[in-house]
């Protein structure tokens, strides 16, 4: 481990699978190393689960799910969650920062998800207390009375992925101690520490044996695991479309429920009546916000043609001003990409769009002055680019914007269109009528107007086509974790 990280978490010890409330070794003995992305150096070494840590994890939880657990009362799992609220809001400093370390995001990103971490659960805090059925009215000749409850569905298998694992967990952690189902949480081999750190908060807080196990490890097996094992009652995944479609064809072993978002490759639309002052960075940081590793960027961005030449150089000259650099540091506004691995596809994407025709007007190197072994791309913006090419049909995952010119409102919907993914999208203009025109012609879970990529873990968000199914946020969340019941009794 490198002498130069300091951090209460990182103290040298391997860190351990969580199943039962205990913190025990991987059933192979196996482990593997935890990079910060901003050096490249080795930070931390965590048990590397497999298909035995899952059964073990599963079993767990069903034992949980069935005991104790089951006694709970809203209110109680609500007091739960509040108080694990607090003690984030005392440990967040420390929980934030291992974030930054684990996968690159810098400080000035991680310190805002304190707010956002703390309206999540309290959030769905209140949603523990408001879960209720329904009476009906029925027609049966006779005496009978008949009415609905919700009940957790049961055992929650939760795969997420590396690009934001300290909120990303909580779309899964959250519905579940809300609803009280228990959860089986395999976190990503590139990003784990954030949510091993968080579960021994959990823990600290109350959190019940059983309830939240975390087994980091491969996809391939662990996570596979997960998705096939027969007594997973409902799948949550965030991570690749590929992936995804295996998730759905492994959850046909019991008929899991099963709540995928997968990839996108969203349409950011530019019109020429719009106010280029905050068009510009808007648009620009639709795409590389977290260095572009976020599932619903703007990477498609379709400008106008009559603006789009004047727009590309004011892209290229805000793109250059970004301070790429060491994700500790609290002037860094983009971090490194999150391992070699990424940093390598990255650098193959850019390679297709030039043998390809396109032309890269800023970045697309390596930033001046970046630490030796960082992971580390210019944000890059990518111009003379088709729709049909490669950088326009393929999820990158990083900063990398390709530009695309379009003529008129029915080209840019079309051609925003003209994609296997529908995840997010977004237009920037000052006509309200055409606002609304577009936003209900783009085929997207989530659109945004004239700003892109607010949420709020109140309101929902879903996904359209090959992006998957499911909602996040909202009470429609927390209906995906209960299963409604209906209950005859004759009273006469």
């Amino acid at each position: 481990m490198s002498k130069t990280i300091s951090h209460p978490f990182l103290d040298g010890r391997p860190k351990r699978l969580l199943i039962g409330g205990e913190w025990i070794e991987a059933a192979s003995g196996e482990t593997f190393d935890v990079f910060n992305p901003s050096t490249g150096e080795v930070i931390a070494t965590v048990a590397r689960g497999g298909a035995e840590d899952i059964d073990r994890a599963v079993a767990a939880a069903r034992a949980a799910f069935e005991g104790p657990w089951s006694e709970w009362k809203p209110f109680d799992r609500q007091t739960l969650m509040l108080k694990i609220a607090d003690a984030i809001e005392r440990e967040f400093d420390d929980l934030g920062r291992l974030e930054t370390l684990d996968m690159g995001a810098p400080v000035a990103r991680t310190s805002l998800f304190k707010r956002w971490m703390l309206q999540t659960l309290r959030y769905y805090a209140a949603q523990a207390v408001s879960i209720k059925g329904e009476v009906l009215e029925n027609s049966v000749p006779g005496s009978f009375f008949s009415y609905t409850v919700k009940d957790p569905v049961g055992v929650v298998g939760g795969i997420i992925p590396w690009n934001g694992p300290l909120i990303t967990q909580l779309w899964s952690i959250c519905p579940t101690l809300a609803t009280g189902c228990t959860l089986v949480l395999k976190p990503a081999e590139e990003a784990p520490l954030s949510a091993l750190r968080l579960a021994e908060i959990m823990m600290e807080a109350g959190l019940p044996a059983g309830v939240i196990n975390i087994v980091p490890g491969p996809g391939h097996t662990a996570g596979a695991a997960l998705a096939a094992h027969p007594d997973v009652d409902k799948i949550a995944f965030t991570g690749s479309t590929a992936t995804g479609r295996k998730i759905v064809e492994a959850s046909a072993s019991n008929m899991k429920t099963v709540a995928v978002e997968l990839g996108g490759k969203s349409p950011d639309i530019v019109f020429d009546d719009a106010d280029l002052d905050i068009a510009i960075p808007g648009a620009a940081m639709a795409c590389f916000n977290n260095t572009g590793q976020v599932c619903y960027a703007g990477t498609r961005l379709f400008v106008q043609r009559g603006i789009h030449d004047a727009f590309v150089e004011r892209l290229g000259a805000f793109a250059k001003t970004l301070r790429v650099g060491d994700a500790t540091d609290p002037q860094t506004q983009l971090g490194p990409l999150a391992s070699q691995a990424q940093l390598d596809r990255v650098n193959g994407y850019l390679a297709i769009a030039e043998s390809e025709g396109a032309r890269i007007v800023s970045g697309g190197g390596r930033p001046a002055g970046a630490a030796e072994g960082g992971y580390y791309v210019e944000p890059t913006v990518v111009a003379d680019v088709s729709n049909s090419m490669r950088i326009a049909r393929e999820e990158i995952f990083g900063p990398v914007v390709s530009v695309i010119p379009f003529d008129t409102e029915a080209d840019a919907i079309a051609l925003a269109n003209d994609t296997d993914y529908g995840l997010g999208g977004g237009l920037w203009t000052s006509d309200v009528g055409r606002a609304h025109r577009v936003s209900r012609k783009i085929r997207t879970g989530m659109v945004w107007i004239n700003c892109y990529g607010v949420t709020d873990p109140s309101i929902p968000y879903g996904s359209a086509k090959m992006s998957g199914y499911g909602v996040k946020g909202g009470p429609g969340h927390i209906e995906e974790y209960l299963y409604k019941k209906t209950v005859w009794l004759r009273t006469g």
